[in-house]
């Protein structure tokens, strides 16, 4: 029974492991880069161990990285594959190729206001949605548009306009 409990715990271990290491890599940084803007909290070789599942990690400093990260504390942790979930369904990140605007969400301080703190919001659960973290750009796709412009108080083919107003916009969106 034990051995059930640890490979259960080994493949979690393993799948919370490569969720880091996605994280890490989305925000470029190696595990050297980590250590060092850490002020030494996460050391390379302790993350490294985190990231091939070698080690467990605690809540408490899982909490800590998902804040050195920027990112919510549930974003470090695997979807679930076995609990009625279809696999196909957990990845929400849109395969159709339509087409869309890319945000430099770097800029996104600059907004301010019920608007700059609506359009954050709205932005940062898009992120959430697709498991993107990299904290540069986001492609915001038509349909998620239309709520922009809603946000943004304009109409929809004035939303891209408004976007470059704000410095938000960073290309134009395709022909679709």
């Amino acid at each position: 029974m034990d051995d059930d409990l640890n490979e259960a715990g080994s493949e979690y271990g393993r799948r919370v492991g490569e969720r880091l290491r996605a994280i890490r890599r989305q925000k470029r940084l190696s595990l050297q880069d980590v250590e060092a803007s850490s002020s030494q909290e996460f050391k390379a070789s302790v993350l490294g161990a985190y990231e091939r599942g070698e080690r467990a990690i605690s809540v408490p400093r899982l909490e800590r990285l998902a804040g050195f990260y920027n990112v919510p504390i549930d974003q470090l942790l695997p979807r679930a594959t076995n609990v009625g979930v279809t696999p196909g369904l957990v990845d929400l990140t849109d395969r159709t190729g339509r087409a869309g605007v890319t945000l430099d969400l770097t800029s996104l301080d600059s907004v301010t206001g019920a608007e700059g703190e609506m359009l954050a919001r709205y932005l940062a659960m898009i992120q959430v949605q697709r498991q993107d973290f990299n904290g540069r750009v986001l492609t915001v796709r038509q349909d998620d548009l239309r709520a922009v412009a809603c946000i943004l108080g304009v109409e929809f083919d004035q939303a891209v306009d408004r976007l470059a107003d704000l410095g938000l916009a960073t290309s134009q969106p395709a022909q679709s």
